[in-house]
């Protein structure tokens, strides 16, 4: 991978890099992978992304392989539970939420048929591809990720601010902001 340019924002980090070789700003389609993503990222708000990264194989334990069925059906004791897991980020408000969003989550697949099919609606079901030069230049939000976050929340969503919802439609490929030179730019 020596010869190939990534992004800057991943370099120096082999997790980062990986997931920047791997996932990031690859399509999602699939509701469950996109609900750890949507998960993960509420987490990451207020934080670097590499934190939640590296406690990403706790998460997942800790929330039941991000399976939002078990989720949405959390009770009391289980989130006391989490709130005691050092492998996590022991957030009381975000930890509230991921079980407030997992019913939400359903709420939505019931409606839409799958919760993939509401979101890409909101890109006309295909990537946006955007071609900036350097990822500094990529906006922290958009005027589609003002309106998701917008419906989000009016649908129950906790911690999905614009800027938040934009790092996930990055992150599940709605959007392309690889560095038009970096080597997954053409590739997602």
């Amino acid at each position: 991978m020596e010869n190939k340019h990534r992004c800057g924002w991943c370099e120096g980090d082999p997790l980062y890099e990986a997931y920047h070789d791997e996932e990031w700003g690859v399509p999602v389609y699939d509701d469950a992978t996109i609900f750890e993503f949507l998960i993960l990222e509420t987490f990451q708000a207020g934080l670097s992304w590499i934190t939640v990264l590296r406690k990403r194989e706790n998460f997942k334990k800790a929330f039941d392989n991000f399976d939002y069925k078990k989720i949405a059906n959390y009770q009391q004791d289980k989130i006391d539970d989490l709130l005691q897991d050092s492998g996590i980020i022991r957030n009381k408000l975000k930890v509230n939420a991921t079980v407030t969003n997992a019913q939400a989550f359903i709420k939505i697949q019931e409606e839409f048929g799958s919760f993939s099919k509401y979101v890409w609606e909101f890109v006309d079901g295909k990537p946006i591809k955007n071609a900036f030069e350097d990822y500094k230049k990529a906006p922290a939000n958009t005027g589609i990720s003002d309106a998701l976050s917008k419906d989000l929340k009016k649908r129950g969503f906790k911690f999905v601010g614009t800027t938040v919802v934009y790092a996930h439609m990055q992150a599940t490929g709605m959007v392309n902001d690889h560095e038009v030179s970096c080597f997954r730019y053409n590739e997602v």
